[in-house]
């Protein structure tokens, strides 16, 4: 019985929920404390703060990286030690309470951060059969909410209760991502892959709507993760505890949401789901930009989140346009593309930022309908040669 449970959970499926429940235990960690960190311990400015955003992007950017490190290493095995460097940057974060020093910790985690971003699509879409995808990413993002909602608590009780300092929560909150990349490397086989990935960067003509659509997705998230979060400080001077409940709001409703999120859009398909994500977003952005009030601005930001499973449908249209060999060399670079507006975007909004709040989340809500825009090429039933409504269009024609 007790080899049949270990084989049970020796699975890829299981190792895939386990490196998603690290992620948030660092990540989420520090998202939360970078503001007030920043701001009390740093005296950044919103121009500080937009360039650290910007240089924490950089590994984002430079994530086609990934696809040459496949020549030394398994891809499994890669996606383990970017969670090591995920959490070695979170655990260092406290201890340098200095511009250059907050630079420095933001790029090892970034680096460990966005590399295992890019794998953890890869081995998910080669590793899950088409017709479990959308609800496997939902039970991947439910994983990780769960995790944030115990890094949530972990924080409050930390900071509100126990008093103490930013190094000692770091150190535990990247402590604890350590503590999972152990488990991971020791405690699961190499599993084998079902098809050889390229070992080089791919860029296809034909899947140029997914790039567009993946590009305006980086460029509108960025307004989300660097300027929101930081309007609620600034503006409306939430507390490290506040920012916390605030986080702890949004990982549980992900964690009830974000799997039945993947089953609709199994149900409804990629398109409908993508035009619904853009849509929303145009209104919530517009929100933003006039908010004067910091209940209505922590609804909006909830809302906001929600809208971020949504994105499930990106990465499924994906799966069913591409070809199999691929997947892996496609993701880093598509997260690379993703990532080319994000290393600008935090620096320039940071200036406009310190003239008018407004007018960068109206730029957001801009972006959100360009995106809408490309959503409607999107096909109802995408798979190669279907690829955007163009594509068909074309092959019809002849």
């Amino acid at each position: 019985m007790s080899k049949k449970l270990s084989q049970t959970l020796r699975r890829p499926e299981v190792l895939l929920l386990l490196m998603a429940v690290a992620v948030p235990l660092s990540f989420a960690a520090w998202r939360t404390l970078l503001n007030n960190f920043a701001i009390e311990r740093v005296a950044f400015t919103g121009q500080e703060m937009g360039i650290l955003q910007s240089l924490r992007e950089v590994p984002g950017f430079l994530a086609f990286g990934v696809v040459f490190l496949l020549l030394i290493i398994r891809e499994q095995r890669l996606a383990i030690v970017s969670l090591a460097l995920l959490g070695i940057g979170t655990a260092l974060t406290g201890f340098f309470p200095s511009i250059l020093g907050l630079y420095v910790t933001t790029v090892i985690m970034s680096i460990g951060f966005h590399y295992y971003e890019t794998l953890q699509t890869s081995l998910t879409l080669q590793w899950i059969d088409k017709s479990q995808a959308a609800e496997t990413f939902g039970r991947l993002i439910a994983a990780g909410s769960f995790a944030s909602v115990v890094t949530f608590a972990l924080i409050w009780l930390a900071d509100d209760l126990l008093q103490l300092d930013y190094q000692w929560i770091y150190l535990l909150m990247g402590g604890l991502t350590l503590v999972i990349v152990i488990i991971a490397w020791l405690g699961f086989p190499l599993f084998p892959q079902q098809t050889e990935q390229h070992k080089h960067m791919v860029l296809r003509r034909r899947y140029w709507l997914y790039y567009a659509l993946t590009f305006m997705s980086g460029a509108r998230r960025q307004i989300f993760v660097v300027f929101a979060g930081f309007l609620m400080v600034e503006k409306f001077g939430y507390s490290v505890s506040q920012i916390a409940l605030l986080f702890l709001a949004n990982a549980t409703l992900n964690v009830f949401l974000a799997p039945r999120i993947g089953r609709l859009i199994g149900r409804i398909g990629e398109r409908r789901a993508l035009l619904l994500e853009y849509a929303g977003l145009v209104l919530v952005f517009l929100g933003y930009a006039v908010v004067e009030s910091a209940t209505v601005a922590a609804g909006l930001y909830i809302l906001d989140h929600l809208f971020f499973a949504m994105a499930i449908a990106l990465k499924t249209y994906f799966q069913k346009i591409a070809a199999p060999e691929d997947i892996a060399s496609t993701a880093g670079v598509s997260f690379s593309i993703n990532h080319i507006a994000a290393v600008i975007i935090p620096a320039l909004f940071g200036v406009i930022w310190l003239t008018s709040p407004s007018l960068v989340f109206f730029a957001g809500a801009a972006m959100a309908i360009i995106s809408f825009s490309f959503a409607l090429l999107v096909p109802e039933e995408p798979a190669q040669g279907r690829e955007s409504r163009l594509a068909f269009s074309n092959s019809s024609a002849h």
